[in-house]
């Protein structure tokens, strides 16, 4: 499914959680994945560490998509895998462990965000973009104008439409995924979106 700004096309993954996680480098059967969670809990150190090689793919290109750094994705993926082994029993099953892997990566994101003393300033937005060209172009995937523009979003617009119009998930589980009402997710990613139509008409007028 592809979804349109303008002319500029935006690829979403399939909402299936299975099908969207092999396009994102994750080849795990949900029947397979359940009996390692299980194992997992019952504190089976090689099925827990089969769950973490299998998903830090997965992990790891969502975070470099919100992070627009790859060096910084890849602490945070770590950080994640940490994170997940600590608390793996708290994982209840009402989600899907791939989604509930987001949510942990996501949030530690945010966190390392809020550190921060300062926001970037434009040079060193423009840096970052650069370097995340290249990164895509050094792995041979798609790099457009329209990624390009959402790269300069605020974070918490360009990772609420990530996860509503890339991953594909609604409202509610993205207000879930970030402790925020459905309300104000669905706020941020059409305030994300009016601005990107904005960036994507000035280039194409």
């Amino acid at each position: 499914m592809t979804f349109f700004i303008g002319s500029e096309r935006f690829p979403r993954l399939s909402r299936n959680t299975y099908v969207y996680r092999k396009q994102e480098g994750c080849d795990m059967s949900q029947e397979r994945e359940q009996v390692l969670v299980q194992q997992a809990q019952q504190g089976d150190s090689s099925a827990l560490a089969s769950l973490m090689h299998e998903h830090y793919s997965f992990v790891y290109k969502y975070l470099v998509k919100i992070s627009m750094d790859p060096k910084a994705a890849e602490d945070l993926a770590q950080d994640t895998m940490v994170r997940c082994m600590e608390k793996i029993d708290r994982y209840d099953g009402s989600s899907s462990f791939s989604s509930w892997l987001i949510t942990i990566a996501t949030r530690l994101f945010i966190d390392k965000t809020r550190r921060k003393k300062r926001e970037k300033n434009w040079m060193q937005q423009e840096e970052s973009v650069r370097k995340l060209r290249w990164h895509y172009e050094n792995q041979q995937e798609s790099w457009t104008d329209l990624l390009e523009q959402l790269f300069r979003l605020p974070a918490d617009q360009r990772i609420a439409i990530l996860l509503k119009h890339y991953y594909g998930y609604t409202y509610d589980e993205i207000g879930s995924m970030l402790n925020i009402p459905s309300g104000t997710a669905k706020s941020r990613v059409s305030c994300g979106l009016s601005e990107l139509r904005k960036e994507v008409g000035r280039h194409e007028g």
